[in-house]
């Protein structure tokens, strides 16, 4: 399936699958164009032999094929079209374990299937070209419950358990859009693997894009010119390009194991590249389009806050009890940064080196980038005052939480009042 710009190009084959495996038979897409297929600077800049070439990685699906079926389905390939678009566009890149919430069948059918998690493709391993190396990550459908999974554990131990199920992915990971179970209703032992994964590992999801904001409930409303709170109407002043890095690098760190870790210093230097084998990005979803004026970093000083309050749409509020038992009890941070701002909001742990948040000083500001230090105590009580948050279907909007001894209030709020800044 082609078109006239290179990353609209998707190859399809029939694919015997292996016996031997247990592999059945399916279709196996590829895409063609995230990598330099020219070396001309063209589409990509060409930057040698040695780094990734293009973007650094092609996409490739295995979707099973039903008996009869002739022809490849061409959804599949509109699906890694609409993906490569979000990579030239954004300039972001993909690797293996990440996962993308979609919210819709990947096919526009009733299926359960309906997010994606990627990982390298089995039988494409990365190959050197004239133009640089290229990397192929197969997209694998699941379901809501594996994607919540693979957001409270690591996308890669989901992956492990998708492989040894046959009907939901087995060895090569095959994507069965009529798989109306996922792999908890199929062996329900792989539940207690997940919960003990988490229990010794934490999460490896160290932040997200999220519809989010804060408010400084210290400082007087009508205090506009020294006041660094962000409010929802609001234009929030912009971050300068040292604090996007920052709040980069927070979404990037955390996923060390064995290591303690660090949030970067406010003065570090703009790096280059991702941490933990991820491919360098030209752009990170982070920056922002705002056309408002960037505040000179040396003019943002950091702020101590009395109170504050937290703002979430009922996505992102339950990832709260994710951030604080995945993340926090494990020494570690969590970052949400707004998509509709420079607003961030990073919890830290007591463990986290570099944060400008303290134990005395539990919440403090740097422009419109939140730091909130939780302690463990404090951390085992909200998990429990945040109970409701894991049963959405139960859940009525708005929904406030309140410590007033912490000075700390979280709300949830519907979608609406995000999306209309004017609310």
């Amino acid at each position: 399936l082609g078109g006239p710009d290179p990353l609209d190009y998707v190859s399809m084959y029939r694919n015997l699958g292996n016996p031997v495996l247990n592999v059945p038979e399916h279709w196996h897409y590829v895409s063609f164009g995230l990598s330099d297929l020219y070396g001309d600077n063209r589409v990509h800049e060409f930057t040698g032999t040695d780094g990734p070439s293009g973007f650094g990685f092609e996409l490739t699906f295995r979707l099973k094929r039903e008996t009869g079926e002739s022809a490849p389905p061409t959804w599949p390939a509109e699906l890694m079209q609409g993906l490569a678009r979000y990579v030239f566009q954004s300039e972001n890149t993909f690797c293996s374990g990440d996962h993308v919430s979609w919210h819709s069948p990947l096919d526009n059918s009733e299926s359960r299937i309906q997010h994606m998690l990627l990982t390298e493709d089995p039988q494409m391993q990365p190959v050197q070209t004239p133009f640089g190396v290229v990397t192929f990550l197969q997209i694998v459908g699941v379901c809501t419950e594996e994607l919540h999974a693979a957001q409270q554990w690591n996308g890669q131990g989901i992956l492990e358990l998708l492989r040894t199920v046959p009907v939901a992915g087995g060895p090569w990971l095959i994507t069965d859009m009529r798989r109306g179970e996922t792999i908890f209703e199929i062996d329900p032992h792989l539940q207690e693997r997940v919960d003990k994964g988490i229990e010794t590992d934490g999460s490896n999801l160290s932040g997200v894009s999220a519809k989010c904001a804060w408010d400084d409930l210290s400082r007087p409303p009508e205090d506009d010119e020294d006041s660094r709170s962000i409010c929802i109407g609001t234009q929030p002043r912009r971050l300068s390009g040292k604090d996007t890095e920052q709040i980069r690098e927070t979404l990037r760190r955390g996923l060390e194991i064995n290591s303690k870790p660090v949030l970067p210093p406010i003065n570090t230097q703009r790096q280059n590249g991702l941490n933990h084998d991820r491919a360098p990005s030209r752009k990170d979803s982070l920056e922002s389009e705002s056309s408002a004026t960037i505040i000179p970093h040396e003019l943002i000083r950091t702020r101590q806050l009395e109170s504050v309050h937290l703002k979430f749409n009922q996505e992102s509020g339950a990832l709260i009890p994710l951030c604080l038992r995945g993340r926090l009890l494990h020494g570690r941070h969590f970052t949400y940064k707004s998509i509709t701002g420079d607003t961030a909001i990073t919890f830290v742990s007591t463990g986290v080196e570099g944060a400008f948040a303290t134990e005395e000083h539990p919440y403090a500001a740097h422009g419109p980038w939140l730091q909130i230090l939780l302690t463990e105590e404090f951390v085992e009580r909200m998990l429990e005052d945040l109970e409701d948050l894991n049963s959405p279907e139960e859940f009525k909007l708005p929904k406030e939480y309140s410590w007033p001894e912490k000075k700390l209030k979280v709300s949830i709020l519907p979608d609406a009042v995000f999306d209309n800044p004017l609310h």
